[in-house]
């Protein structure tokens, strides 16, 4: 089969013939139809994280090995099953839980495997999507689409997934506002989930007005440029005048994790979610002042996944693909993504 591999940090995936994986006991092989193009594997083709002060958390220092296959939103078909699957057979349509755990640690015994301590992602930590075929650990990790396309279903393994977690945290009491930083595929998965799954006014902030005006079709009540003159006085007013219970930021970069903390409102909730990285400044005592709470969200769990899946079936929320590219394109659609070039999600389809 053909995979796009990465072979080092920062260096052009290499697009070449591998071998077919061959399913052991319990696995799974699934034929890979189509895979999102996620943030998480600029990261991984990068090489690593921005810490903030010139410091770089390196993907190897915890515990990527190259080369690897990335890709780790993956729907397709069973192609072959090991010996003990009974769960799924061969031709069914499938999305893929990436998130695999160790099984022993205090996360995997909650069922919350998407925070492990020793982590086992598919697409990071061993190969995923970017191929024609992707081994998945255990038939647990599946899940049927039933009828929702396979293009669309991609998000809801991670940025869907992460942005149903952030909102189910931001929304959390009965949250009258809510505020979604970011217009990128996650902002405007969480805007249609808020709208779906809340009753909240729902203002969305970024940088491109274009992306905020897919932001007010999708069911933000207010939006709000981050680039113009008191963009953060305009977001309270939009929610009444004291702030948002919840605000969610897809960016987390310093000038957005600042503004995040200008438009909460006391008591409110704070979510933060990008991992565009950097450092900044946080008066310590206003967070026991105004008893605010600052928590992060990564992806989420099996089971939201599933009820992620119900929600797109029944037409709640529309997963945005705005480009597909073929196997070979993969460095054009990393490329892409990193010169924000992309509405919503980029799929390729091997």
């Amino acid at each position: 089969m053909r995979a796009a591999r990465i072979t080092a940090a920062g260096e052009p995936l290499e697009v070449a013939e591998v071998a077919d994986p061959v399913p052991r006991a319990g696995e799974v092989r699934v034929r890979v139809r189509s895979a999102g193009v996620c943030h998480s594997d600029l990261h991984l083709w990068e090489g690593g994280y921005d810490m903030g002060g010139g410091k770089l958390l390196k993907v190897t220092d915890r515990g990527v090995r190259f080369p690897v296959t990335p890709g780790h939103e993956v729907a397709g078909t069973v192609d072959a099953v090991g010996e003990g699957v009974d769960a799924v057979g061969v031709g069914d349509e499938v999305l893929v839980y990436p998130w695999a755990g160790c099984g022993a640690c205090p996360a995997c015994e909650a069922g919350a495997e998407n925070v492990c301590d020793a982590p086992r992602s598919m697409g990071i930590f061993q190969d995923g999507g970017y191929a024609e075929m992707m081994i998945v650990p255990g038939q647990g990790y599946l899940a049927r689409l039933d009828g929702v396309g396979m293009d669309e279903a991609t998000s809801l393994a991670c940025s869907g997934l992460t942005a149903y977690t952030a909102v189910k945290r931001a929304g959390a009491g009965g949250a009258r506002n809510i505020v979604i930083i970011g217009a990128g595929g996650l902002g405007l998965m969480g805007v249609q989930i808020a709208k779906a799954t809340t009753g909240a006014n729902i203002v969305c902030v970024d940088l491109d007005d274009e992306k905020l005006k897919t932001a007010s079709g999708m069911g933000a009540a207010h939006v709000v440029n981050s680039g113009a003159d008191g963009a953060a006085q305009r977001v309270i007013e939009a929610c009444g005048g004291a702030g948002a219970e919840g605000v969610i930021d897809f960016v987390n970069a310093p000038p957005t994790a600042a503004l995040a903390l200008d438009v909460v409102r006391k008591r409110g909730t704070v979510v933060m979610v990008g991992l565009f990285g950097g450092s900044f400044q946080l008066p310590l005592v206003s967070v026991p002042l105004r008893a605010i709470t600052i928590q992060g969200a990564y992806t989420g769990t099996y089971s939201d996944m599933v009820e992620l899946i119900g929600l797109a079936r029944r037409g709640a929320i529309r997963p945005v693909v705005s480009k597909r590219y073929p196997l070979d394109g993969a460095n054009d659609a990393l490329s892409d993504l990193k010169a924000r070039k992309i509405v919503g999600r980029a799929v390729i389809n091997p």
